[in-house]
């Protein structure tokens, strides 16, 4: 298995070298574009720490674009995909892909545009929607697009995990964070973020928290949901690292009850729907608790033979101001570069 990890990180470090080593290679948006990505596979807090940049930008006078390859989307089409636009949603889950729907649904006054090239997608945007920046969800290997500012989601306990895949879990070795201009990072203890951001070799770190959030119910008619240590839970996840989610169920106090498990952006079926309602029933569950991605593979469905609740993930910086000056600072820059260029 090593043998396969090596040729594997082997092919990675290759195709990064190849986009980077002739600027033809990669293609180039008139509107700055900043990436979110990470390293290893799901877990990292991507698509909320995308929610949040995006509503940084927004709320300091951008708008904002998130562009996405629509991963596990059903339906595919040539061309792009406005899943949202400042009216709002235009499509449904099938033709959106599970995370840019949660990313829909929200943010409000962003756009949220699908195409198997993010490059089409982008100049979509600034054309029609009159984006003012881009965001890539998940962009770190996505070396196609030229990117202005590229920030690296890490936990601080990746660092003593190397191995790539199909054994480990990082998807290019470690060396390739030197790549990103700053490096987000959760779980370090004491001085330890200024040391791994030197030993990554990346000139800028920010920490940030993760914690859950208020439980929302499935519509506006049950915005918030109430959880005590009388409340039977069954969880449901169908993401990369469910071990996450049920713990933070059960930091919530409620009694977790039972719990269920399915795959990253598992497609719920008819069949699921049941499975999961009896498992519920035979539990004793006054509630099934999900996460705000399987959320909205869930919302088709309804009417529901359970009543259901999402556990939202909330990333907060722990310097905030600091990390927005930084990050308007390099968004105006990369724009006079453009008007100069």
């Amino acid at each position: 298995m090593q043998l396969i990890d090596s040729l594997y990180a082997a092919v990675a470090r290759q195709r990064r070298r190849w986009y980077e080593s002739a600027s033809s290679r990669r293609r180039r948006l008139d509107q700055p574009v900043v990436s979110i990505g990470s390293l290893s596979v799901g877990g990292s807090g991507k698509t909320p720490f995308t929610a949040f940049v995006a509503t940084l930008l927004r709320d300091a006078g951008e708008r904002p674009a998130i562009l996405s390859r629509g991963y596990g989307r059903r339906e595919h089409v040539d061309g792009v995909t406005v899943v949202r636009d400042a009216e709002g949603i235009r499509v449904g889950l099938e033709c959106s892909g599970d995370e840019p729907m949660m990313l829909a649904h929200a943010l409000d006054r962003v756009a949220v545009v699908v195409a198997s090239e993010r490059y089409l997608a982008g100049r979509f945007a600034e054309s029609r929607l009159g984006a003012t920046v881009h965001l890539l969800d998940d962009g770190f290997q996505h070396v196609q697009l030229e990117r202005d500012v590229d920030l690296l989601v890490m936990d601080a306990r990746e660092i003593d995990h190397q191995a790539t895949l199909p054994s480990g879990r990082l998807r290019e070795p470690l060396g390739v964070a030197v790549r990103a201009h700053a490096l987000l990072l959760s779980g370090a203890v004491g001085g330890e973020a200024t040391t791994i951001s030197a030993r990554l070799g990346v000139p800028q770190v920010f920490e940030f928290t993760r914690r859950s959030g208020q439980p929302t119910g499935i519509d506006s008619s049950q915005p918030n949901v109430t959880l005590t240590p009388e409340t039977r839970v069954l969880c449901v996840a169908g993401i990369a690292q469910p071990e996450r989610f049920f713990d933070d169920a059960r930091a919530t106090g409620a009694a977790v009850v039972s719990e269920l498990r399915y795959s990253d952006h598992h497609p719920f079926s008819v069949d699921d729907i049941r499975n999961i309602g009896q498992a519920a029933s035979e539990a004793g569950a006054d509630l099934v608790l999900t996460t705000e991605k399987d959320l909205v593979r869930l919302r088709p469905y309804q009417p529901l033979p359970f009543t259901l609740a999402a556990l939202p993930l909330v990333v907060e910086m722990v310097q905030e101001s600091e990390f927005r000056s930084w990050l308007l600072t390099r968004v105006e820059s990369a724009r006079r570069g453009r008007l100069r260029g």
